[in-house]
């Protein structure tokens, strides 16, 4: 099982800062699950309870779906180098979107980075730390860039079209706010 916390050591938050991915799990009450690998500089602690990441422009927008019927979020991180750990942040999230305050508070915290789509909030009640000791060795090479450079090349206006065409419907029919 692993060891559970109420919250992010300094020591945690030190290997968060450090990985390159990270994986975000979500799930209205009915449908599919949906789990999503993101990278870039997009997590950020805010505090041993709170944290937020930017999510940026996909192929679907099954996230903000799902938090909208239920505000359940998983987070976890795995460590590919040095000392095997997985970590999982459990909590309530909320989402955000440039129309809103928060939004504007959270993007400070971030990099300019085109096709940011909302920010999302994560109010953590549990931290558990597992072993890690089947994920395997892996090097980092770099960052992609097809996604920065894809969302420059849409512009402000083709990314709104993009999302009202592929990100305003989930993969179960629902209705996303975009």
């Amino acid at each position: 099982m692993g060891k559970q916390l109420d919250s992010i050591t300094p020591k945690l938050e030190a290997f968060i800062a450090k990985q390159h991915i990270f994986f975000v799990g979500t799930a209205m009450k009915d449908g599919r699950v949906n789990v999503s690998p993101k990278g870039m500089d997009t997590f950020k602690v805010i505090n041993a309870n709170k944290a937020i990441w930017l999510n940026l422009t996909g192929s679907g927008n099954e996230t903000a779906t799902h938090i909208q019927e239920s505000n359940r979020m998983t987070i976890m991180f795995c460590s590919f180098e040095g000392k095997p750990l997985i970590l999982r942040l459990y909590g309530k999230a909320k989402g955000y979107h440039s129309r809103d305050p928060q939004f504007q508070e959270y993007i400070k915290y971030f990099s300019e980075t085109a096709g940011a789509r909302q920010i999302f909030e994560l109010d953590i009640d549990l931290v558990q730390a597992s072993c890690g000791f089947a994920v395997p060795f892996m090097d980092y090479v770099e960052e992609r860039t097809q996604l920065r450079e894809s969302s420059l090349k849409k512009g402000t206006e083709g990314l709104k079209a993009y999302w009202k065409e592929k990100n305003s419907i989930s993969l179960d029919g629902h209705q996303t706010h975009i």
